[in-house]
């Protein structure tokens, strides 16, 4: 098991960062496909665009963003299966395009694979 990073996708790959995975629905804007280092992009583990519009990145919908967006990760258990296995296996970076550092879907990735891995 190794540990779980963040980055955003614009700042350049770091060492010893293990399976990079893009994981939001939009590719990052201004980046070639080429440009970014990462081994893969799950698009399936994003919010959905009904739920990143709602969201739009405002601290105050914060803790319902997170309710609403473990409650679609539940409903496609898949995604987030995937993942976690790539947790257990080694380091990972989950690489994501906001601005907000702390109140993005990654976050929340994060904490649900690590609590994951407590089990």
């Amino acid at each position: 098991m190794g540990a779980i990073g963040l980055r955003r996708a614009y700042d350049p790959a770091g060492e010893g960062e293990g399976a990079r995975v893009l994981v939001d629905r939009i590719w990052p804007r201004g980046i070639a496909r080429a440009r970014l280092d990462i081994d893969e992009w799950v698009k399936d583990l994003a919010p959905s665009d009904d739920l990143r519009r709602w969201f739009g990145h405002d601290p105050a919908r914060w803790s319902e963003f997170r309710r609403r967006y473990l409650a679609e990760l539940a409903a496609n258990p898949a995604p987030f299966e995937a993942l976690l296995a790539r947790a257990r296996s080694g380091p990972l970076t989950l690489l994501y395009a906001a601005r907000d550092q702390e109140h993005n879907n990654a976050v929340v990735l994060r904490q649900a694979i690590e609590e994951r891995l407590k089990e």
